[in-house]
């Protein structure tokens, strides 16, 4: 497993994370990934620390505070080897988000309380509104506050959408962000956030690495998704926009060394050093098997990416609403 800074803070995390979402469990309508045998997900869990993945990214709203739980049951005894984020002020999905300093504290508390420690190592902001509609000076401060009382180790946000990351990094000097990034999702490289990070030396963390799991090449057009799922809300002209742009990107896998079609979008990711973890979903030892291998097949090589890129710029030609605005869309559920 290779290692990278978070930010401008001390933080050393994995460079594949674990994407805790999933392993929540089901909360109320479309807005998990269906039920998960909390026994599998402990084993899980356990498994990707002894396979070397340090980085741990959940929310309060994963579950309802259930994936929080998990967490707090695996690493209570073993907090000083993991890395845990988590995010705040989106508690329900059929709630409206609040980002006062208030509920936002209070958020805090019950993080703690759920992951069994005294101290979150990286605190988001979960999907905020645009940087204009919530104090931002507020919010800077709070987040120094809970860095002064030791509550927190580093603050950030999960963007909504990578176009709203300048804004963040402006006005809230945050030390991470977290956004789409993928295969079929390049905003972040193609808005200029990618460069801004680099230059204001701002961790990038990249969710959905495997687009909900169409990169996976285990969903095809005849795959049928349970009611709680959250994909079973997409309309099916998305998901076979998704199925194509997957067939046609994964063109440009190299199969000569055997890799399997999540490695090579992990890989992807990885390639970026701008990015500091990518946090794929991970709800068996299987799968975490699977992406642990990618960090030791090394990054894409520049011909790889320029292809990815032309083959990624020639689906935008082709459709670009389906592309940027549709896919912003689908993804704030997370």
């Amino acid at each position: 497993m290779k290692f990278r800074n978070l930010g401008k803070t001390k933080l050393k995390v994995s460079a594949i994370g674990f994407g805790a979402w999933g392993i929540g469990g089901v909360t109320p309508g479309p807005t998990s990934y269906g039920h998960q045998v909390d026994d599998t997900s402990l084993q899980t869990l356990d498994y990707a620390l002894d396979s070397g993945i340090t980085f741990f990214d959940t929310s309060s709203v994963y579950g309802y505070g259930h994936s929080e739980e998990l967490i707090g049951r695996a690493f209570e005894h073993k907090r000083d080897q993991v890395v845990i984020a988590t995010k705040a002020g989106l508690e329900r999905y059929d709630e409206a988000p609040d980002f006062s300093p208030s509920y936002l504290i209070e958020s805090v508390e019950s993080s703690l309380m759920r992951l069994r420690t005294d101290y979150i190592d990286l605190l988001m902001l979960h999907n905020p509104p645009q940087e204009s509609e919530i104090d931002g000076d507020t919010i800077a401060n709070l987040a120094d506050d809970l860095k002064n009382q030791g509550k927190i180790r580093a603050f950030g946000v999960s963007l909504r959408s990578p176009l709203d990351g300048a804004a963040y990094i402006e006005k809230l000097g945050v030390d991470a962000l977290q956004t789409n990034f993928n295969l079929l999702d390049q905003r972040a490289i193609d808005c200029g956030l990618m460069e801004l990070v680099r230059q204001e030396k701002v961790s990038l963390i990249a969710r959905t690495p495997l687009c909900f799991g169409f990169l996976s090449g285990k969903i095809t057009e005849d795959t049928s998704f349970d009611d709680q799922d959250h994909r079973s809300r997409w309309p099916k002209e998305q998901i076979f926009d998704w199925l194509r742009g997957a067939s046609a990107i994964g063109a440009c896998m190299d199969k000569s060394n055997g890799q399997t079609p999540v490695q090579f979008a992990l890989r992807f990711c990885m390639s970026f050093p701008e990015i500091t973890s990518t946090i794929p979903g991970m709800l068996s030892p299987d799968e975490v098997r699977d992406n642990v291998a990618a960090s030791g097949l090394g990054l894409l090589t520049a011909e790889e990416l320029n292809d990815v890129r032309g083959v990624y710029k020639e689906l935008n030609a082709k459709s670009e609403q389906n592309f940027k605005n549709r896919n912003g869309d689908l993804g704030r559920v997370n």
